[in-house]
């Protein structure tokens, strides 16, 4: 056992590394092949965060633990939205002033009743990870178009475009870009199996679901990367950035992670998604909402209700292993 442990320990180091290269050498192939260094942010850039969960999901899914790759995408939004997110706006009440965001927060909320809806019946077909994975393709497309149309006054004071382009590495040959491109290349898929074996033998070990580790262990583990980048970011007095990388991450969760499953391996989700996970998923993601777009017209996160979504993470844990009873 405390052989498996420490092979999930590693593993998700890795995965987490080897995520953030494989972005570094796509990122720079990209931009000295000539691409624009806004659509780079947009799409390369953007999708970072959710590297690890769409490797894992893939890897999952391929080897027969749909769940776990289920699991892997409901449990990530969870704990952005109630763990990353209320751990943030205690150490620093969060004030928004991004367009984009705005766009986005109400974006996040219909995807994710979209998928709540596809869940539901207990059924995850291809055709719904198909329509997940188009409506991830128009997404990015839409948010190119729009930012395309922005004067560069506009982009330049709105800091989600402007930090997605001053994230592209400057200054990197082609070589040491597709080297690191291949170092990702390889240590991701190869993290992610090592990470859903050990993960899987714990669960049977322990007499949990591949469900349960997916929202659990894996979710948390994979988010360890938003939660640090949130905090980078309030240290930086960067607020929209800290709420960008949750709200950006949740929807690729949602649009691309969550698709996976349903294209590589469709069939029967196990009940407690429809009865505990996805409802838990669609109140913090309405909450989300409230707490953002309040009567008043403002547009922060305070302590206290950091506080509530801190608070409402811990109780999901509590509801997922008292049922475990």
């Amino acid at each position: 056992m405390f052989t498996e442990i420490l092979i999930l320990i590693v593993s998700l180091i890795f995965l987490v590394w080897s995520a953030d290269k494989f972005v570094y050498g796509a990122a720079a192939l990209a931009k000295n092949l000539g691409i624009a260094p806004m659509i780079i942010g947009l799409t390369i850039v953007a999708m970072g965060s959710s590297a690890p969960e769409m490797v894992v999901a893939a890897t999952a899914a391929l080897q027969g633990a749909p769940d776990t790759a289920i699991g892997n995408a409901i449990g990530s939004n969870i704990t952005n939205i109630a763990l990353v997110l209320g751990i943030t706006a205690i150490f620093k009440p969060l004030l928004v002033s991004s367009s984009t965001l705005k766009r986005e927060i109400p974006l996040l909320l219909i995807v994710t009743l979209i998928a709540s809806v596809m869940l539901f019946n207990l059924q995850f077909s291809f055709v719904e990870g198909l329509t997940l994975l188009i409506g991830f393709i128009a997404f990015i497309t839409v948010l190119i178009i729009i930012s395309l149309r922005q004067s560069k006054e506009e982009r330049a004071k709105d800091p989600m475009l402007s930090d997605a382009v001053s994230e592209i590495p400057e200054d990197v040959s082609t070589s040491a870009a597709i080297l690191w491109l291949l170092i990702g290349m390889t240590l991701l898929p190869l993290s992610a199996n090592f990470l859903v074996d050990s993960a899987t033998v714990i669960a049977k070990d322990f007499g949990v679901s591949d469900l349960v580790i997916g929202l659990t262990i894996i979710a948390i583990g994979t988010s360890l990367p938003e939660l640090a980048a949130s905090i980078v970011s309030i240290i930086k007095k960067e607020d929209d950035l800290a709420l960008g990388n949750i709200i950006g991450s949740n929807i690729f969760n949602i649009l691309a992670v969550l698709a996976i499953p349903g294209l590589l391996a469709p069939g029967a989700v196990d009940p407690q998604v429809a009865s505990r996970d996805v409802p838990y998923m669609m109140g913090l993601t309405l909450l989300l909402f409230v707490l953002c777009f309040s009567l008043r017209g403002r547009f922060s996160i305070r302590r206290i209700e950091g506080g509530i979504l801190l608070a409402a993470f811990v109780f999901y844990q509590y509801l997922i292993f008292s049922q475990m009873a």
